[in-house]
């Protein structure tokens, strides 16, 4: 049998699915700033290195 009156926890659901997302997303753009950040200072060290050869 069908239920009736309002779906259940579908606001709950969209909420949450929201959070994660905005949740996944900062993690994802601070992962490309560590890297980005790395990767420069790898080039800056490599700059240095081959200078002083």
């Amino acid at each position: 049998m069908a239920k009736k009156g309002r779906e259940k926890n579908t606001a709950n659901k969209a909420k949450h699915s929201k959070l994660i997302a905005q949740k996944k997303n900062k993690i994802k753009s601070k992962d490309a700033e560590r890297k980005a950040r790395l990767k420069a200072i790898v080039e800056l060290s490599k700059a240095k290195k081959d200078s002083k050869s």
